[in-house]
Parts: C-alpha cells; sequence; structure tokens
C-alpha cells in the first residue's frame, strides 16, 4: 500500500483540512497502534506457542513518515490527477490539504445550488479588502486615510460576506477594532497565506498615511451593529471568565 494512496484517503475521509505534519502524525500513529496490537498478542498466555506474524513490511516502512514524504507524496498525486485529466486536485490552504474540483468544472457544479449565483466585489470593496489584506490587522480609520474616504459601507459588506472579520482591538486612544481577513479570504482567492499576494513583502512596508485624530468630543457616523456585537464579543474574550463549571 503506497504512501499516497493512504493520503488520498485522509483527505477523502475528512471534513476538514488537512496539515502536512498531521497527516505524517495519523500515519505513523496507525504504524504504532498495529505494533502495539501485536505486542499484546505476543504477550497473552492465550496465544503461548503460537506464532505471531510480524507486521508487513510496506506498513513498517511508514513508521518514520516525514512531512517531506507527505509532500513529495501529495506531489506525486496532483501529476497522477493531471496526466489522467481527473476533475479534481488537492491544494494547501491556511489550515492545511483538501481536495477540492478543478476551477474548469466550476460551471457544472453551480448547477448543483441554483440558488447561489456568483457575485463580484464593487472596485471600493476590492480597495477596501486589498488594504486590510495586505496591512492587517488595520483600524477602520487607518484604512480611511488610505481610501480618503468612509469606509463603513465597504466594510460592512466584507463583514457580511465574511471575508473580513474583526480580530481584536488596537492598543490605541479608544481602543479601536482592527480588521483583518478569514480563512474564506484565503479559500475564495486561492492562497495559503498573505505572502503569497503579489508584491507582498514590498507592499507590507510601504508607509501609509496617518489617519486623523478626531477631537474627543466629536462623533463620527453611527456605529454598525454588527461592529457592536463583535466588539462586545472581542470584549468578553478579553475578560477573564468567572466560572467554576
Amino acid at each position: 500500500m503506497q504512501l499516497s494512496a493512504i493520503i488520498e484517503a485522509l483527505l477523502l475521509a475528512s471534513q476538514n483540512p488537512l496539515a502536512t505534519d498531521e497527516i505524517a502524525r495519523l500515519v505513523r500513529a496507525r504504524v504504532a497502534e498495529a505494533e502495539d496490537v501485536r505486542i499484546r498478542e505476543t504477550e497473552d498466555p492465550k496465544n503461548e506457542g503460537r506464532e505471531i506474524e510480524p507486521l508487513p513490511e510496506w506498513l513498517m516502512g511508514l513508521a518514520a513518515t516525514s512531512s517531506e514524504q507527505v509532500t513529495a507524496a501529495i506531489e506525486s498525486l496532483n501529476q497522477s490527477y493531471q496526466e489522467t485529466e481527473r476533475a479534481f486536485t488537492i491544494l494547501e490552504r491556511p489550515k492545511g490539504w483538501k481536495l477540492y474540483t478543478r476551477s474548469e468544472f466550476g460551471d457544472f457544479v453551480r448547477q448543483l445550488f441554483p440558488g447561489r449565483k456568483p457575485e463580484r466585489l464593487s472596485g471600493p470593496a476590492m480597495e477596501t479588502l486589498a488594504i486590510v489584506a495586505y496591512r492587517q490587522p488595520i483600524t477602520k480609520a487607518a484604512i480611511e486615510a488610505v481610501r480618503g474616504v468612509s469606509c463603513d459601507g465597504m466594510l460592512q459588506k466584507l463583514l457580511d460576506r465574511d471575508l473580513v472579520r474583526i480580530g481584536g482591538r488596537a492598543e490605541l486612544p479608544g481602543r479601536p477594532l482592527l480588521y483583518e481577513t478569514t480563512d474564506i479570504f484565503f479559500e475564495h482567492f486561492g492562497i495559503r497565506s498573505i505572502d503569497d499576494l503579489p508584491n507582498a513583502s514590498e507592499l507590507r512596508k510601504v508607509k501609509l498615511p496617518e489617519p486623523e485624530q478626531a477631537p474627543a468630543a466629536e462623533k463620527s457616523d453611527a456605529p454598525d451593529l454588527k461592529d457592536e456585537t463583535a466588539a462586545a464579543a472581542v470584549e468578553s474574550e478579553d475578560t477573564p471568565s468567572t466560572d467554576n463549571a
């Protein structure tokens, strides 16, 4: 039994992505489990005088499976899928590897979900998302300093689509909310990390305009209900729990 086939079985069975190290651990764990069973059978008085067969060589060969071997096996699987023109491929995302339908079959797969139509982000929404992606975590004031306009509506759209989330509060006066991208963002754009964005290292170093400090007594637009709810959740995470259960 080949390592590549075992990895394929794991990815098919798992509902969640599997990291490289986790796949290697699962393979080694199976070998260790089989070895423990064999030892117990050997030590069992009921089996005295009975010859216990050793583990198969192919299984023992997986006892030292490494992350590098897993990566190589996945590359072999993807090459095989491409050569045989299969409809799926294995891609790595922030949380690990997962089987995906190839993009060229998207129009057919979409027929399974007639009520869900692809929606494109507007130019302003894409600009806002790009600023968050490259400079996260970032405050709303910092985003508006770059765009030069209010971005309440654009941020709300990105929050509604789960492309952006509130990741905490900045250590600044008033402790403004910090925005960052979500796992769905990485899934949607097919990247593993921010470093995979075009010119990521350069653009993350570019100095951004400083946000203007609003007078303390002056208030901006009315707070958005969703932002206030998320802010309350952030505050509750910062407060130590008193539950003894």
